[in-house]
């Protein structure tokens, strides 16, 4: 008995020192794994920090740049560069070229993203669930068109449109910027038809549903991420086009707003009045920023459609 009870008492000793280890380790610090986490959540925040900075200093400087006086934006920083004022603001919007390009760019803007947005739809419906011979070839010359930027082509591009009577036209360059930003849009919604299940597919032809029902009752609903983003896309592009409206256009009556800004900015002289541009710029950058902010899910959503099968 008298052997027994000091290995009882050792053994006792050994388990009470263990949750005491277990208690210091918890009050040095976090174990490794969380500590890990915690590092990749710093790493993250800052990372993304600085990302965030990237976009908004310039936008923040355009904003400054606006409010001060021409003489202002050209000179060396000094005392006067936050003595901000709305002269700029006042000058652009006085001017009625300005607000008939603002028109004449939402009506162009506007109906490229649904034109856009429907025609792509349909392509993309096509090739993802259409089984049809050189799909893949006929899907493959669609994107390698992304890679032949409209610059390269836009004399063959002018002749045409001249020839079909449709420059100095806002329907010609409505035509024009869809058929620029259809391949991406038609790229986008191929792959959110795609990430659609066969199986829904399946439910409704058993329940009668055709193609063009299939189409706009089931999975219109399941793709609303992809056309948004396809449209938003359009409208962002042709908003702030300007080298082609600019050739396709000859009457100062349809200017879109980057040309009326281009033309409102030159002063005596040629000299260019940076004030009047900056605070232009801001101005056309507000619907692009409101629109963007308000489908931002969408757009985010559309962008990833297709890359998680599921």
């Amino acid at each position: 008995m008298a052997a027994i009870a000091p290995a009882t008492r050792r053994t006792a000793g050994a388990a009470s020192a263990r949750p005491a280890a277990r208690g210091r380790t918890g009050q040095d610090g976090p174990s490794g794994p969380e500590r890990d986490t915690r590092v990749r959540r710093t790493l993250y925040v800052v990372g993304g920090t600085l990302a965030a900075l990237v976009f908004l200093v310039p936008l923040l400087l355009a904003f400054v740049r606006a409010g001060q006086p021409g003489d202002v934006v050209v000179a060396a920083p000094d005392d006067r560069f936050l003595d901000l004022s709305a002269v700029n603001f006042r000058a652009i919007l006085d001017q009625p070229e300005i607000w008939r390009g603002i028109v004449n760019s939402a009506v162009v803007s506007v109906a490229t993203a649904l034109l856009t947005a429907v025609l792509a739809t349909l392509a993309g419906y096509g090739f993802a669930k259409f089984g049809f011979r050189g799909r893949s070839a006929l899907f493959g010359l669609v994107l390698v068109t992304l890679m032949v930027p409209f610059q390269a082509i836009l004399t063959p591009l002018y002749l045409q449109m001249s020839a079909m009577g449709l420059t100095d036209s806002l329907l010609g360059l409505v035509l024009f910027y869809t058929t620029m930003n259809l391949p991406f849009c038609i790229f986008v919604m191929r792959n959110a038809f795609e990430a659609v299940p066969g199986e829904i597919e399946d439910s409704a032809h058993v329940d009668g549903a055709g193609t063009l029902r299939l189409l706009v009752s089931v999975l219109r609903p399941l793709v609303v991420p992809g056309a948004a983003t396809a449209a938003l896309y359009a409208f962002l592009a042709s908003w702030t086009e300007f080298l082609g409206a600019l050739t396709f256009l000859t009457d100062s009556a349809l200017y879109t707003l980057p040309v009326s800004l281009v033309n409102l900015q030159q002063g005596a002289y040629g000299q260019v009045d940076f004030g009047l541009l900056a605070a232009g710029s801001v101005v056309a950058m507000v619907p692009c920023v409101v629109l963007y902010v308000a489908l931002q899910r969408y757009y985010v959503a559309g962008l990833a459609s297709g890359s998680v099968k599921g």
